[in-house]
């Protein structure tokens, strides 16, 4: 079983800046295509930016030059670093994986997203 938690949301003001982070079970990091996904109020849930084994990544045209995914295999935990904050970019963030899954999702392989965080809060102010 495949267990995800985010942290490190919260409140900024637009132009600001915040990291996320997502610990995962196991060796889930080093194993699965990984992704950062948010879904704002009223919004259908949106893929935001992607990583897979061998370190591909994949960003969406919204977030692409503000918006950096990493992750750190040793330490079990994939990041996002968010840049240049927008009110549109405010949501609910969630980190998603599936290690047995082998789909292409972006230019990424090996990608699934059976397995998903509870979700951390980002709110951007104008």
């Amino acid at each position: 079983q495949v267990q995800l938690v985010e942290f490190g949301g919260g409140s900024v003001q637009a132009g600001g800046s915040l990291t996320l982070s997502c610990a995962a079970s196991g060796n889930t990091i080093a194993r699965s295509c990984m992704a950062w996904f948010r879904q704002a109020p009223g919004k259908e849930r949106e893929g935001v930016a992607g990583i897979d084994t061998y370190g591909s990544t994949s960003y969406a045209d919204s977030v692409k030059g503000r918006f950096t995914i990493s992750k750190d295999n040793a330490k079990n935990t994939l990041y996002l670093q968010m840049n240049s904050l927008k009110p549109e970019d405010t949501g609910m963030y969630y980190c998603a994986a599936d290690p047995t899954k082998g789909g292409s999702w972006f230019g990424l392989v090996g990608c699934g997203w059976g397995y998903w965080g509870q979700g951390t809060q980002v709110t951007v102010s104008s």
